[in-house]
Protein backbone atom coordinates (compact mmCIF):
# COMPACT_ATOMS: atom_id res chain seq x y z
CA UNK A 1 0.00 0.00 0.00
CA UNK A 2 0.89 3.47 -0.90
CA UNK A 3 0.91 6.57 1.53
CA UNK A 4 0.52 9.91 1.50
CA UNK A 5 0.22 12.03 4.78
CA UNK A 6 -0.06 15.77 6.10
CA UNK A 7 3.39 16.94 7.96
CA UNK A 8 2.60 19.54 10.16
CA UNK A 9 1.93 20.43 14.25
CA UNK A 10 -1.12 19.66 16.37
CA UNK A 11 -3.18 18.18 13.70
CA UNK A 12 -6.26 17.36 15.74
CA UNK A 13 -8.52 19.88 14.17
CA UNK A 14 -7.41 18.46 10.09
CA UNK A 15 -10.02 17.03 8.07
CA UNK A 16 -7.57 16.42 5.02
CA UNK A 17 -7.03 12.87 5.83
CA UNK A 18 -10.82 11.96 5.60
CA UNK A 19 -11.38 14.01 2.56
CA UNK A 20 -8.27 12.75 0.58
CA UNK A 21 -9.03 9.61 1.79
CA UNK A 22 -12.40 9.19 0.23
CA UNK A 23 -11.25 10.51 -3.44
CA UNK A 24 -8.08 7.45 -2.91
CA UNK A 25 -10.93 5.04 -2.09
CA UNK A 26 -13.29 6.75 -4.92
CA UNK A 27 -10.78 5.63 -7.31
CA UNK A 28 -10.28 2.26 -6.01
CA UNK A 29 -6.13 3.36 -5.19
CA UNK A 30 -4.31 1.30 -2.78
CA UNK A 31 -2.70 4.63 -1.05
CA UNK A 32 -3.35 5.68 2.53
CA UNK A 33 -3.61 9.70 3.82
CA UNK A 34 -1.70 10.16 7.40
CA UNK A 35 -1.59 12.30 9.14
CA UNK A 36 2.55 12.96 10.26
CA UNK A 37 2.90 15.11 13.52
CA UNK A 38 5.92 16.54 13.20
CA UNK A 39 8.26 18.88 15.69
CA UNK A 40 10.57 21.23 13.97
CA UNK A 41 13.65 19.40 14.74
CA UNK A 42 11.75 16.11 12.61
CA UNK A 43 11.59 18.30 9.35
CA UNK A 44 14.40 17.58 7.53
CA UNK A 45 13.96 13.82 8.42
CA UNK A 46 10.34 14.01 7.80
CA UNK A 47 10.95 15.55 4.26
CA UNK A 48 13.69 12.67 3.51
CA UNK A 49 11.07 9.98 4.26
CA UNK A 50 9.10 11.21 0.74
CA UNK A 51 11.58 9.81 -1.19
CA UNK A 52 11.35 6.11 -0.03
CA UNK A 53 9.43 3.47 -2.37
CA UNK A 54 5.51 3.72 -1.75
CA UNK A 55 5.28 6.94 -0.69
CA UNK A 56 3.29 9.45 -3.00
CA UNK A 57 3.91 12.52 -1.24
CA UNK A 58 2.57 15.12 1.30
CA UNK A 59 0.55 17.84 1.85
CA UNK A 60 2.33 20.56 4.78
CA UNK A 61 0.43 22.59 7.03
CA UNK A 62 1.09 24.72 10.05
CA UNK A 63 4.04 25.85 11.02
CA UNK A 64 6.17 24.05 8.20
CA UNK A 65 5.33 25.27 5.16
CA UNK A 66 8.49 27.71 4.81
CA UNK A 67 10.94 25.00 7.22
CA UNK A 68 10.07 22.17 4.18
CA UNK A 69 11.94 23.94 1.48
CA UNK A 70 15.92 24.00 2.15
CA UNK A 71 14.68 20.16 1.72
CA UNK A 72 13.28 19.94 -1.88
CA UNK A 73 14.97 19.28 -4.79
CA UNK A 74 12.76 22.16 -6.68
CA UNK A 75 10.16 24.46 -6.69
CA UNK A 76 6.84 25.33 -9.09
CA UNK A 77 6.79 28.92 -10.21
CA UNK A 78 3.64 29.12 -7.74
CA UNK A 79 5.68 28.22 -4.66
CA UNK A 80 8.44 30.12 -5.21
CA UNK A 81 6.71 33.41 -5.69
CA UNK A 82 4.55 32.35 -2.23
CA UNK A 83 7.67 31.65 -0.51
CA UNK A 84 5.48 28.69 1.21
CA UNK A 85 5.09 24.89 -0.21
CA UNK A 86 1.86 23.24 1.03
CA UNK A 87 2.29 19.84 -1.35
CA UNK A 88 5.32 17.94 -2.02
CA UNK A 89 5.65 15.04 -4.74
CA UNK A 90 8.36 12.76 -5.57
CA UNK A 91 9.32 12.23 -9.23
CA UNK A 92 12.20 10.38 -10.16
CA UNK A 93 14.06 10.58 -6.95
CA UNK A 94 13.65 14.27 -6.88
CA UNK A 95 11.15 16.16 -4.26
CA UNK A 96 9.12 19.09 -5.86
CA UNK A 97 7.37 21.63 -4.05
CA UNK A 98 3.97 23.03 -4.90
CA UNK A 99 1.88 25.48 -3.71
CA UNK A 100 -1.95 24.89 -4.35
CA UNK A 101 -3.13 27.11 -1.46
CA UNK A 102 -3.18 29.78 -3.88
CA UNK A 103 -5.69 28.10 -6.57
CA UNK A 104 -7.72 27.19 -4.16
CA UNK A 105 -8.19 30.39 -2.44
CA UNK A 106 -8.89 32.00 -5.84
CA UNK A 107 -11.71 29.22 -6.34
CA UNK A 108 -13.45 29.65 -2.76
CA UNK A 109 -13.65 33.80 -3.43
CA UNK A 110 -14.99 32.64 -6.98
CA UNK A 111 -17.56 30.49 -5.59
CA UNK A 112 -18.28 33.42 -2.97
CA UNK A 113 -19.24 35.36 -6.05
CA UNK A 114 -16.88 37.70 -4.59
CA UNK A 115 -14.28 40.29 -6.51
CA UNK A 116 -11.04 40.65 -6.26
CA UNK A 117 -10.19 43.30 -9.06
CA UNK A 118 -9.69 46.75 -7.43
CA UNK A 119 -10.06 45.56 -3.72
CA UNK A 120 -8.71 46.74 -0.37
CA UNK A 121 -7.46 43.44 1.36
CA UNK A 122 -6.46 43.42 4.92
CA UNK A 123 -4.58 39.94 5.73
CA UNK A 124 -4.30 38.82 8.99
CA UNK A 125 -1.15 37.13 9.77
CA UNK A 126 2.16 36.27 7.82
CA UNK A 127 2.66 32.67 7.99
CA UNK A 128 2.81 30.19 5.11
CA UNK A 129 -1.03 30.65 4.85
CA UNK A 130 -0.66 34.34 4.21
CA UNK A 131 1.62 33.97 1.76
CA UNK A 132 -0.46 31.76 -0.38
CA UNK A 133 -3.56 34.19 -0.12
CA UNK A 134 -1.41 37.47 -0.56
CA UNK A 135 0.04 35.77 -3.56
CA UNK A 136 -3.06 35.12 -4.97
CA UNK A 137 -4.85 38.49 -4.05
CA UNK A 138 -1.74 39.88 -6.61
CA UNK A 139 -2.48 37.57 -9.44
CA UNK A 140 -6.02 38.34 -8.90
CA UNK A 141 -5.44 42.84 -8.93
CA UNK A 142 -5.87 43.18 -5.58
CA UNK A 143 -5.60 47.73 -5.03
CA UNK A 144 -4.18 47.61 -2.09
CA UNK A 145 -3.10 44.98 0.39
CA UNK A 146 -2.10 45.41 4.23
CA UNK A 147 -0.32 42.72 6.13
CA UNK A 148 -0.41 42.55 9.87
CA UNK A 149 1.01 40.12 12.10
CA UNK A 150 1.82 40.28 16.19
CA UNK A 151 5.62 40.26 14.97
CA UNK A 152 6.33 42.76 12.99
CA UNK A 153 9.40 41.19 11.53
CA UNK A 154 6.63 39.10 9.87
CA UNK A 155 4.67 41.05 8.30
CA UNK A 156 7.80 43.09 6.77
CA UNK A 157 9.52 40.18 5.54
CA UNK A 158 6.20 39.06 3.40
CA UNK A 159 5.40 42.23 2.58
CA UNK A 160 9.25 42.88 0.96
CA UNK A 161 9.55 39.55 -0.50
CA UNK A 162 5.92 39.86 -2.35
CA UNK A 163 6.37 43.40 -3.35
CA UNK A 164 9.05 41.57 -5.56
CA UNK A 165 6.25 39.90 -7.48
CA UNK A 166 3.28 42.93 -7.56
CA UNK A 167 2.39 44.07 -10.77
CA UNK A 168 2.37 48.24 -10.51
CA UNK A 169 -1.05 48.39 -9.53
CA UNK A 170 -1.09 46.69 -6.50
CA UNK A 171 0.05 48.35 -3.20
CA UNK A 172 1.30 46.36 -0.58
CA UNK A 173 1.45 47.98 3.03
CA UNK A 174 2.31 46.21 6.63
CA UNK A 175 1.03 47.02 9.96
CA UNK A 176 1.13 45.43 13.14
CA UNK A 177 -1.53 44.50 15.26
CA UNK A 178 -3.20 47.00 17.19
CA UNK A 179 -1.65 49.90 16.24
CA UNK A 180 -3.77 52.92 15.15
CA UNK A 181 -2.80 51.78 11.58
CA UNK A 182 -4.21 48.06 11.95
CA UNK A 183 -7.26 49.36 13.38
CA UNK A 184 -7.27 51.93 10.26
CA UNK A 185 -6.67 49.07 7.37
CA UNK A 186 -9.51 46.88 9.28
CA UNK A 187 -12.16 49.03 8.97
CA UNK A 188 -11.22 50.42 5.57
CA UNK A 189 -10.74 46.85 3.73
CA UNK A 190 -13.41 45.21 1.44
CA UNK A 191 -11.95 41.79 2.39
CA UNK A 192 -10.09 40.60 6.00
CA UNK A 193 -8.77 37.37 5.68
CA UNK A 194 -7.62 35.47 9.11
CA UNK A 195 -4.53 33.86 8.11
CA UNK A 196 -3.62 32.93 11.66
CA UNK A 197 -5.05 29.48 13.86
CA UNK A 198 -6.45 31.72 16.27
CA UNK A 199 -10.10 30.34 16.89
CA UNK A 200 -9.52 26.60 15.95
CA UNK A 201 -10.20 23.82 17.07
CA UNK A 202 -8.15 22.45 19.89
CA UNK A 203 -5.67 25.21 19.17
CA UNK A 204 -4.26 27.13 21.81
CA UNK A 205 -6.61 30.00 20.84
CA UNK A 206 -9.90 28.02 20.53
CA UNK A 207 -12.72 29.94 21.14
CA UNK A 208 -10.96 33.66 20.29
CA UNK A 209 -11.30 36.25 17.06
CA UNK A 210 -7.72 37.68 15.98
CA UNK A 211 -10.24 40.79 15.37
CA UNK A 212 -12.46 42.19 17.51
CA UNK A 213 -16.19 42.76 16.30
CA UNK A 214 -16.36 46.43 16.48
CA UNK A 215 -12.95 46.76 14.22
CA UNK A 216 -14.89 45.16 11.12
CA UNK A 217 -17.06 46.87 8.54
CA UNK A 218 -20.55 45.88 7.83
CA UNK A 219 -19.52 46.03 3.92
CA UNK A 220 -16.57 43.86 3.86
CA UNK A 221 -16.23 39.94 3.11
CA UNK A 222 -14.78 38.22 5.99
CA UNK A 223 -12.90 34.73 4.86
CA UNK A 224 -11.35 32.62 7.81
CA UNK A 225 -8.79 30.03 6.37
CA UNK A 226 -9.74 28.02 9.65
CA UNK A 227 -12.19 25.52 8.95
CA UNK A 228 -12.83 23.53 12.28
CA UNK A 229 -14.91 24.53 13.21
CA UNK A 230 -17.39 25.57 10.73
CA UNK A 231 -18.78 29.23 12.68
CA UNK A 232 -15.48 30.55 13.83
CA UNK A 233 -15.37 32.94 16.22
CA UNK A 234 -14.38 35.40 13.64
CA UNK A 235 -16.98 34.59 11.98
CA UNK A 236 -19.38 34.90 13.87
CA UNK A 237 -18.27 38.27 14.71
CA UNK A 238 -18.49 39.45 11.22
CA UNK A 239 -21.89 38.08 10.49
CA UNK A 240 -22.76 40.15 14.32
CA UNK A 241 -21.64 43.23 12.02
CA UNK A 242 -23.58 42.71 9.15
CA UNK A 243 -20.64 41.34 7.10
CA UNK A 244 -20.41 38.45 4.74
CA UNK A 245 -18.75 35.56 6.09
CA UNK A 246 -17.38 32.26 4.53
CA UNK A 247 -15.15 29.93 6.05
CA UNK A 248 -12.19 28.03 5.13
CA UNK A 249 -13.80 24.50 4.29
CA UNK A 250 -14.03 25.40 0.39
CA UNK A 251 -10.24 26.02 0.03
CA UNK A 252 -9.87 23.53 2.18
CA UNK A 253 -11.04 21.14 -0.22
CA UNK A 254 -10.21 23.10 -3.79
CA UNK A 255 -6.60 23.12 -2.42
CA UNK A 256 -6.65 19.15 -1.35
CA UNK A 257 -8.19 18.54 -5.14
CA UNK A 258 -5.35 20.11 -6.67
CA UNK A 259 -2.90 18.01 -4.81
CA UNK A 260 -4.66 15.16 -5.43
CA UNK A 261 -3.87 15.19 -9.02
CA UNK A 262 -0.62 16.01 -8.71
CA UNK A 263 -0.10 13.03 -6.08
CA UNK A 264 -2.33 10.69 -8.56
CA UNK A 265 -2.50 11.87 -12.07
CA UNK A 266 -6.28 11.55 -11.68
CA UNK A 267 -9.08 14.09 -11.79
CA UNK A 268 -10.13 14.68 -8.13
CA UNK A 269 -13.75 14.38 -7.02
CA UNK A 270 -14.36 17.27 -5.80
CA UNK A 271 -18.00 17.08 -4.74
CA UNK A 272 -16.93 13.48 -2.76
CA UNK A 273 -14.23 15.16 -0.85
CA UNK A 274 -16.91 18.25 0.23
CA UNK A 275 -19.16 15.39 1.38
CA UNK A 276 -16.39 13.65 3.64
CA UNK A 277 -15.59 16.69 5.17
CA UNK A 278 -19.02 18.02 6.04
CA UNK A 279 -19.69 14.85 7.63
CA UNK A 280 -16.22 15.13 9.95
CA UNK A 281 -17.13 18.55 11.00
CA UNK A 282 -20.77 17.40 12.13
CA UNK A 283 -19.62 14.28 13.62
Amino acid sequence: MRRIGLIGQGLKHSLSAVMQQAALDHHGLDARYELWDTQPEEVEERVASLRQEGCLGANVTVPHKQAVIPFLDELDAVAAKAGAVNTIVPQEGRLAGHNTDVVGFIVALSEAGFEVLGVRAAVLGAGGGARAVTLALILSGADLITISDAIPERAAALTSDLREVASPQTTLTCTYWDDAAFQRSVGECGLLVNCTPVGMRFGPAEGQSPVAADLMPAGCLAFDLVYNPEETPFLRAARLRGARAVGGLAMLVHQGAASFQHWTGREAPVDVMFEAARKALAD
